[in-house]
């Protein structure tokens, strides 16, 4: 292919170099957990390769050594290739390939450039092809951002509701149905809802990560295994187990491995599960809060900065928008992923690259934008004690409680002449009839309406 000029500080070579020249496509390069992984990979394929004879082990101490100074992250700024690539990712895994060679021929006392002791695709790459070893670190990738940013900051939001549920758990309200008054319910009740929604994602997000744990190391270029010794897959798989303390395994077919990532995709369905039950929840939430004079106004929100140009001492609910923004991006995501997982051609998936770009980019959302909400809304959100009562008060569909006694009919004429003529129920019940001030005011009281 002719030769090629490689910047002479640069670590990666000339593969790398003509990819940097062929895809100088967009501004978004490859994520680095991607890269992380595939050099994680690269160390645990060495020492099984070491173990096994395949490799010595001074070239193995090498490459080992060198993949742990590049996991420090110094050397991150030499992964440098776009998302927008080959669909197999094979720019990448050269990429991480002559990186970790010219670092351990460096190491050896040679220089950058040389392919001895350490030759990038014989000895870093051995026993792999970047469509085995690229599937593998889309699914460490994503399994590292799922419990290092997403898990925590779900269980920091969960811990947070819980304790406003129990602040509020007696705090009598007026329910909501079709954006109409519904039967009353406690606040801490319509937060167990939030509560509930949020810890059976995280359930949702762990059952469907499961499959993330199958790998698809050893299957090499079409999943038959071709240049790889018998055992490898599930000797990788172990040593990377060890390394990551993941459950991780040898994928039970190695063609549907390459070929396929439905693991991923269903994965990603339960971050637009989680998705859905944030845009709920931050909705609820803006609107609950809607005002502070002329809405709801029924949560009062942190004042954290001022939310409007030219209106002096407005305060909008930006923390909820933008975590809507993050749950429509994610829903988009989810469009892209379903699209790039139905492309698997005969024995390779080509859109490996866009697919671990959404998922990972919606794990980083979903995580920081829920921490962001809980440290500058939930953890300053507050109950207008006095709003509540007064929409309760005035409800009308509180004289669901009398249906019992009077039925249906005389019930809902009971509401409607209240509604028309701006009375209170007890002042509609008392003028049509239909009982006394006492007996009303036994049946009515809504602190008897929200169940047990």
């Amino acid at each position: 292919m002719g030769t090629v000029e490689v910047p002479v500080d640069a670590y990666w070579g000339a593969q790398t170099q003509r990819a940097v020249q062929h895809f100088a496509i967009g501004s978004e390069r490859m994520p680095i957990e991607v890269m992380h992984a595939l050099v994680l990979i690269k160390k645990s394929c060495a020492q099984v390769s070491s173990a096994g004879g395949q490799l010595s082990a001074e070239r193995a101490a090498l490459i080992v050594a060198a993949c742990d100074e590049i996991l420090g992250g110094s050397f991150d700024e030499h992964f440098v290739l776009p998302v927008w690539q080959s669909g197999s990712g094979t720019q990448s895994n050269m990429n991480v390939n002559e990186v970790i060679a010219n670092r351990a021929n460096e190491l050896a006392g040679g220089q950058r450039g040389d392919k001895v002791p350490i030759h990038p695709n014989d000895q870093v790459n051995l026993s792999q092809s970047t469509n085995d070893a690229f599937p593998t670190a889309m699914h460490l990738a994503t399994l590292t951002v799922l419990h290092q940013r997403l898990l925590p900051a779900l269980s920091e939001m969960i811990a947070l509701f819980q304790a406003k549920a129990q602040a509020y758990a007696d705090v009598v309200k007026i329910g909501r149905t079709h954006l109409q008054d519904a039967t009353p319910l406690t606040v801490g009740q319509e937060i167990s809802g939030w509560i509930s929604l949020l810890e059976r994602d995280v359930v949702r997000l762990h059952a469907a990560a499961d499959g993330l744990c199958d790998l698809a190391i050893g299957g090499t270029a079409v999943g038959t295994g071709l240049n790889a010794p018998p055992g490898f897959g599930p000797a990788v798989a172990a040593q990377l187990a060890i390394a990551t303390g993941l459950p991780l395994r040898s994928h039970p077919n190695k063609f549907a491995a390459l070929a396929s990532h439905d693991e991923l995709l269903f994965f990603h369905a339960a971050l637009a599960t989680l998705a859905a039950s944030l845009t709920k929840i931050a909705n609820d939430i803006r609107w609950l809060a809607s005002g502070p004079r002329c809405g709801l106004g029924e949560l009062l929100l942190p004042e954290n900065e001022p939310g409007s140009s030219i209106m002096p001492g407005k305060v909008n609910p930006s923390q909820c928008e933008a975590l809507l923004m993050i749950c429509m991006q994610v829903q988009g995501n989810q469009v892209a992923m379903t699209l790039g997982g139905s492309n698997g051609n005969f024995e390779l998936n080509v859109c490996k690259p866009v697919l671990i770009r959404n998922a990972l980019e919606s794990l980083r959302l979903l995580g920081d934008g829920c921490r962001s909400f809980t440290t500058h809304l939930l953890s300053g959100l507050e109950i207008d004690r006095e709003r509540i009562a007064a929409h309760l008060a005035n409800s009308l569909m509180l004289v669901t409680a009398l249906s019992p006694r009077l039925g249906y009919d005389k019930a809902a004429e009971i509401a409607h002449l209240a509604l028309h003529q701006r009375l209170t129920l007890r002042q509609a019940c008392l003028q049509l009839g239909y009982l006394d001030g006492e007996s009303f005011d036994a049946l009515l009281r809504p602190e008897m309406m929200i169940g047990g």
